[in-house]
């Protein structure tokens, strides 16, 4: 349904992200009568969230073959709407928190006047960060891949490179050392931010080489996957190939939180993440809510995602009936 097709523009309830989060929390919110307005474009405008560019996903419950992410999300979705929510393919420009609080007004890029909302929950992710190699994107879910714990199951006896110098990168070449043949992982510098057990772990690991002062100069493949990888040595130029059927770049990601990042009353951490109370979905702003990638710097799940999403919406349920009567 486009946002033209809408009865009313004030909603007890608006979420602003369609990833497992936002589609997981409109699901709950519907069913609890909140007859939920999803705002399906965020930061970046991505409908469905990052979950629709991976391909094949093994680790979700209740698909023993797998499912492509898009399916995924698209069966999300069906579910949400055939609860009662009401999807809006569009972007929120900005959220004004207004100076005495609720409610909340959130302006649209394809509309003119705002949208008012008793709570909103932010759904928006988080978005890996990226190379710029040559060939990376070409072989993005053909080989390149930001997160091991998803993927890693592919390259079982696989030769794999791991980019990266903190703990993320430390973990990863860890965990896929036990599916890998050989772990290459590849850094920059010379010294590593990561933490000295984290490191010591990895150097004392057979199945892990490590290549400092170097970079990936291109990705190559076939032209359907993967093959190699070309590097860069930051000392003198020089080039050399190596085989690689994986790359695993684990050099950070960063939380989709421009909408808010400017509004004082909105806490965020040192990385950009929202701040949440332990345990819930509450931010610093009352009836603000939030859920997903957006507020987790640590599992980067679907699934955890999805449960934070249930979460803020018995969160925002919870709060619509103590401070009035949804709208």
């Amino acid at each position: 349904m486009s946002l033209s097709e809408t009865s009313t523009s004030s909603h007890s309830l608006v979420i602003i992200g369609s990833g497992p989060a936002g589609c997981t929390a409109a699901i709950y919110a519907a069913r609890a009568g909140l007859d939920p307005l999803l705002i399906t474009g965020a930061f970046p405008n991505l409908p469905g969230g990052q979950l629709t560019t991976t391909s094949e996903i093994e680790n979700f419950p209740g698909f023993p073959e797998g499912i492509q992410g898009a399916e995924l999300m698209e069966r999300m979705r069906a579910q949400a709407e055939r609860l009662g929510t009401t999807f809006v393919d569009d972007n929120v420009d900005r959220l004004d928190l207004g100076q005495g609080g609720r409610p909340f007004q959130l302006h649209l890029s394809e509309r003119s006047e705002p949208i008012v909302a008793r709570a909103v929950i932010l759904a928006t992710g988080a978005e890996a960060l990226w190379l710029g190699a040559k060939g990376e994107e070409l072989y993005k879910n053909r080989g390149v891949s930001a997160c091991a714990t998803c993927d890693g199951f592919f390259f079982r006896g696989a030769d794999v490179i791991v980019v990266g110098g903190g703990d993320a990168a430390m973990e990863e070449a860890d965990f896929l050392s036990k599916l890998a043949r050989h772990v290459t992982l590849i850094h920059r510098r010379e010294g590593f931010r990561a933490s000295k057990a984290m490191l010591d772990r990895v150097l004392a690991n057979p199945k892990i080489s490590v290549e400092s002062c170097t970079l990936i100069d291109e990705v190559v493949g076939d032209g359907k996957r993967m093959t190699g990888a070309r590097l860069k040595s930051c000392k003198d130029g020089s080039l050399r190939d190596i085989d690689a059927q994986g790359m695993f770049v684990a050099i950070g990601r960063r939380p989709n939180t421009a909408l808010v990042k400017d509004l004082p009353q909105v806490e965020l951490d040192e990385l950009g993440y929202l701040k949440v109370a332990p345990g819930t979905s509450h931010t610093s702003v009352p009836g603000l809510f939030a859920a997903g990638d957006a507020c987790d710097p640590i599992y980067r799940q679907a699934i955890a995602a999805a449960a934070s999403g249930c979460r803020a919406a018995l969160d925002a349920k919870r709060f619509l009936s103590e401070v009035e009567k949804p709208v």
